[in-house]
């Protein structure tokens, strides 16, 4: 028991401070809304978005460099020449070594014809010759060598002494006739391609230059929707934020006012007791306290359901413990007006204007960019290519060394049914509407700025009448307090003054919201939302 009691007073304190409730001031609560907004996230997003299409047009302005490679497989290959082409160069040698037999063998009967003819010519004129000639006769008839040559001469095949010995080429001319049917028969079952391509643009009419351009504007642009959103965000906390405590200071007045008329209601009934008064006046006093307990009642309420409205805009559970700065105070603060800002500042502050103006030099640049495909286009190209196959040998299974090309490219647009020129002009429209819509919002804030300037000017004429009237409400309750005490006032004077003392309390609390609202209206009408 002891330790439990011990442990019971060591855990009280920490959870007295777990239970208490946070404290907020004005800016705390906005730097949570800005901190917590799931727009003010997606808005932030948008800017990183922007940013990368910046970074994106930036890199045009660098060379393109891309390395690519291919496999293919063929389950045919490709032949250069015929198969007739191919059969007679694989039998180039035989067909060559049939064919010189025959000439040899054409040419050999030639001359065999040839010299039959003359042997058999001047055979017999040599026979003629010894035969009428009695000396040669008798020279042949004892000369044995001339009987020995001409028996011979007789004997003589002429195709004998023309016979020609041809080499056999038949072989070696069909292996290379084979080798040359080999090369025109490529191995492209398997081709190999790899290529490194750096393309460079030299002009294209100004289109990377604009582009880059359109981005930034296009980046900034989406700044300046951060910064509107921004500040309609503020606008809604600061709303609440005194919405709470205007309510939290009726809560109090209806506690005070409840308060009177019980304290109205013991006297009565004291007087009602003595004699003094009637059963009629403790009635009424009894609804009057009716009716402070239903304020009192409405005033809680409502600050709760104020309460939960800020922790939803400042990113809270909807249940959290909050108290304000500014709750318990009697006299709201009066907000500080500083000096009346110019037209021309009011416009460069306000996100509204630098979005449209930014829009309009968006469509501006977009309508350079479009103008630019009217114009030619130059841009170097280099490319480094090997392959396998290698085609610069013949096609073998080998990694050629590479070949490298480099040139210009020049595009000239022609026609295109005016394609270009009207999207050119439909540009220059947009951004002229855009021109449009910032000289009307212009005309918009330069009112919307004057109405606020004039609601200021009119909550602080309320706020010190609210004050005027105030000092009287507090004056009249006094006094009519001290004659009632006195027996000189009825109790409907006392009711009066003191319905009179709520009111003026209620009108006082009223226009010093009502001034908080008018100078966080002028503030985001000024330009001047931003978290200091």
């Amino acid at each position: 028991m002891k330790k439990a009691s011990l442990l019971f007073a060591l855990f009280v304190p920490v959870l007295s401070v777990w239970a208490q409730p946070q404290r907020l001031t004005l800016d705390d609560c906005r730097d949570r809304a800005v901190r917590t907004s799931k727009d003010l996230d997606q808005a932030r997003t948008r800017i990183e978005m922007a940013g990368y299409d910046r970074k994106i047009a930036l890199a045009n302005f660098f060379p393109n460099v891309s390395a690519t490679g291919a496999y293919m497989y063929n389950n045919r290959d490709i032949a250069l020449v015929s198969d007739a082409q191919s059969a007679l160069l694989t039998n180039a040698g035989s067909l060559m070594q049939a064919q010189l037999e025959g000439a040899a063998a054409s040419v050999g009967q030639q001359l065999t014809d040839a010299m039959g003819q003359t042997m058999t010519q001047a055979m017999t004129q040599l026979m003629t010759a010894i035969q009428t000639n009695p000396a040669l006769a008798q020279e042949y008839m004892s000369s044995p060598m001339w009987q020995t040559v001409l028996g011979m001469l007789q004997k003589t095949d002429p195709s004998a002494l023309v016979q020609v010995t041809l080499p056999n080429i038949a072989e070696p001319v069909n292996a290379i006739g084979a080798d040359i049917d080999k090369a025109l028969h490529p191995d492209l079952h398997n081709i190999w391609v790899g290529a490194v391509t750096v393309q460079q643009p030299v002009f294209v009419g100004g289109k990377i230059v604009y582009s880059n351009k359109m981005a930034a504007l296009a980046e900034d642009l989406a700044k300046s929707k951060y910064d509107l959103e921004c500040a309609q965000i503020l606008l809604d906390v600061d709303q609440a934020y005194w919405q709470i405590v205007s309510i939290a200071g009726k809560k109090r007045l209806a506690e005070a006012y409840a308060d009177l008329l019980h304290a109205l209601q013991a006297d009565v009934d004291a007087s009602v007791a003595a004699g003094v008064m009637t059963e009629s006046d403790a009635l009424q006093i009894k609804v009057k306290v009716g009716e402070a307990e239903m304020l009192r009642t409405k005033a809680s309420n409502g600050l709760t359901l104020s309460k939960m409205l800020l922790c939803q805009r400042i990113g809270l559970p909807l249940d959290s413990e909050i108290v304000l700065a500014d709750e318990d105070l009697d006299i709201v603060p009066l907000p500080e007006r500083g000096m009346d800002k110019s037209l021309d500042d009011i416009y460069a502050d306000r996100p509204e204007t630098r979005s449209l103006d930014l829009a309009s030099r968006v469509y501006d640049a977009k309508a350079k960019v479009v103008r630019a495909d009217l114009m030619p286009k130059v841009a170097l190209t280099a490319n480094w290519i090997v392959s396998n196959p290698n085609t610069f040998n013949g096609f073998q299974n080998t990694w050629n060394g590479g070949m490298l090309n480099a040139g210009v490219m020049v595009n000239v647009p022609i026609f295109h049914g005016l394609e270009n020129v009207n999207r050119y002009r439909k540009a220059k429209a947009e951004a002229s509407l855009y021109r449009d819509r910032l000289e009307d919002a212009k005309e918009m804030i330069e009112l919307q700025v004057t109405r606020e300037r004039k609601s200021w000017d009119e909550a602080l004429e309320k706020l010190s009448m609210a004050e005027s009237n105030l000092a009287s409400a507090e004056e009249n309750l006094r006094t009519a307090t001290v004659g009632f005490e006195a027996g000189v006032i009825s109790t409907n004077t006392v009711l009066s003054a003191q319905t009179a003392w709520l009111s003026a309390h209620s009108d006082y609390l009223d226009a010093s919201t009502e001034l908080q609202m008018a100078a966080a209206n002028l503030r985001k009408a000024e330009g001047n939302s931003e978290i200091q």
